[in-house]
């Protein structure tokens, strides 16, 4: 996405410093680019659980991406951010933002998205979202998980340090409750039947966070510069950068 293109999506957002914010997560996270090619050409609904302002949905329709989409957060206060900036794009019908708790989800199937939910819920909580969102995945959907992974090395602990900041901020009430390792999301849908595969998906941040996508056909896709392949239990496939 090139800069005009993120300018043009910050100045729906309120203020200086929610249009900053914006514009730094679109040139730096890479995750609304993989999200994108993982969703390429699908028609099926998207559920978005704790979208916070939305962003992912307003990436993807200026990606051309035109199958429903509904993000789902608690905060109340990113919602009422996503929907303002939803109708001065015009994207009220197309963008549609709920205050919602993610145990309460809607009867919908297609595909969903996780991104940097897990680690803020608790071991438990955890596994029933995750079982709860592979009911929601319609037969060919996708489900779309990104988070950090509990790893023993330099950037797990960058990640930790992160995230005290932004709970002291306030952007994150409550904080981490605990953070998965990848067996922790693998196992829940792989029993779920789903095939499973998780990719390093840094970036360009010091972060220790992956990409996980799982469907109930082989063809789950991964990002194209994933390209160490260590294969795991039942099937799946942790695939890592070459470097660290």
């Amino acid at each position: 996405m090139d800069r005009h293109t993120r300018q043009h999506i910050a100045n729906r957002y309120d203020g200086h410093l929610q249009r900053s914010y914006v514009r730094g997560k679109l040139a730096t996270d890479p995750v609304y680019a993989a999200s994108s090619s993982v969703l390429a050409g699908s028609t099926l609904p998207l559920l978005d659980i704790g979208c916070g302002i939305g962003l992912l949905g307003q990436y993807l329709h200026t990606q051309g991406h035109r199958a429903p989409y509904l993000g789902l957060d608690r905060d109340a206060r990113k919602i009422a951010a996503g929907q303002r900036a939803a109708r001065r794009a015009g994207l009220e019908v197309a963008v549609k933002l709920r205050c919602a708790d993610a145990h309460d989800l809607p009867p919908t199937q297609g595909d969903v998205a996780l991104l940097d939910v897990l680690h803020y819920l608790p071991a438990q909580a955890q596994l029933t979202l995750l079982q709860q969102a592979t009911r929601h995945l319609a037969p060919n959907g996708r489900l779309v998980i990104r988070n950090v992974l509990r790893e023993a090395n330099w950037r797990f602990h960058a990640t930790r340090v992160e995230e005290f900041f932004l709970q002291v901020s306030g952007w994150i009430p409550g904080g981490v409750q605990h953070y998965p390792d990848a067996d922790e999301v693998r196992r829940p849908l792989e029993a779920a039947g789903l095939v499973v595969r998780i990719a390093s998906l840094r970036g360009h941040t010091p972060f220790n966070s992956y990409l996980v996508v799982a469907q109930r056909t082989p063809e789950a896709a991964v990002p194209p510069d994933a390209c160490r392949i260590a294969h795991g239990a039942a099937g799946s496939a942790i695939l890592r950068s070459a470097v660290d």
